[in-house]
């Protein structure tokens, strides 16, 4: 009787090797930096620069300390950061309202809609504001930057805008003062946030009640311009009349003394 045939294993295939979670590191690596800038944020605005260490910020944020080079370089790109991420530069803000194609009404729409955007962070604004109070105070040279290069831009924009629609070849003192008005009552709105809380609270709270104080704020900035154009017609009415007596008077005056 012929022996039985060896019997063969089954090969077992191998179980798959799972790839490595790289969507989970970016996300977790996303969420490291957002914690240290959150952490740095309450320290930077409570202590200044100078008074906290990096140490205090990555054991606040939770973070082992080496996270502070790897995603800002040192503590100075990590103020930095800290300084403009969260409400941007107002240069940012330029295309929003400078295209030449657009109405006053609509520039003037998109100039407060995203000058009040960062209300919309909560409390997250309110600590940037704080920071940049004590950088006023402690200056690092970020609110001269600031200054520089994002207020000075966004402001002459915002000139170039009333200009065009008033029909002016260049900004006087007045358009100035003009802008600075406009500008002032966005800035009431972010630095008297909490007096508006404690005075009328329903006026805030959700990003639907900041996209109606823009269109309100947009409203009042319109009506403003509209009386800055009728305070110079009538103004240039009154000059070209005095220029048309005076014209008068000596075309009477040569006649009377030939």
């Amino acid at each position: 009787m012929p022996n039985p045939s060896p019997i063969t294993p089954l090969a077992v295939a191998p179980e798959p090797v799972a790839p490595p979670p790289r969507r989970k590191q970016r996300s977790d690596g996303a969420e490291a930096r957002e914690q240290l800038l959150l952490a740095a944020l309450r320290l930077f605005s409570d202590k200044g620069f100078a008074k906290t260490s990096t140490r205090e910020i990555a054991l606040a944020a939770g973070v082992n300390i080496a996270g502070i080079s790897y995603y800002f370089g040192d503590k100075a790109g990590l103020y930095r950061a800290v300084f403009t991420e969260p409400v941007g530069s107002a240069r940012d803000d330029i295309p929003c309202y400078s295209d030449p194609e657009l109405s006053l009404a609509d520039a003037l729409g998109g100039f407060f809609a995203s000058f009040l955007e960062p209300l919309k962070q909560g409390e997250r604004v309110q600590l940037c504001l704080r920071l940049h109070f004590r950088e006023m105070l402690e200056p690092t040279g970020l609110w001269a930057d600031e200054v520089d290069n994002g207020i000075k831009p966004a402001h002459a924009a915002l000139l170039q805008v009333l200009a065009r629609h008033l029909g002016l070849p260049a900004a006087d003192d007045e358009l100035h003062r003009l802008a600075f008005a406009i500008a002032a009552m966005a800035i009431q709105l972010i630095v008297g946030r909490d007096i508006i809380h404690a005075i009328r609270p329903e006026l805030l709270g959700t990003p639907a009640k900041t996209d109606v104080w823009a269109a309100r704020l947009a409203a009042y900035a319109l009506a403003m311009v509209q009386a800055e154009g009728e305070r110079r017609a009538v103004e240039n009415a009154q000059a070209s009349h005095l220029m048309a007596s005076a014209h008068t008077a000596r075309h009477l005056g040569n006649r009377t003394n030939p």
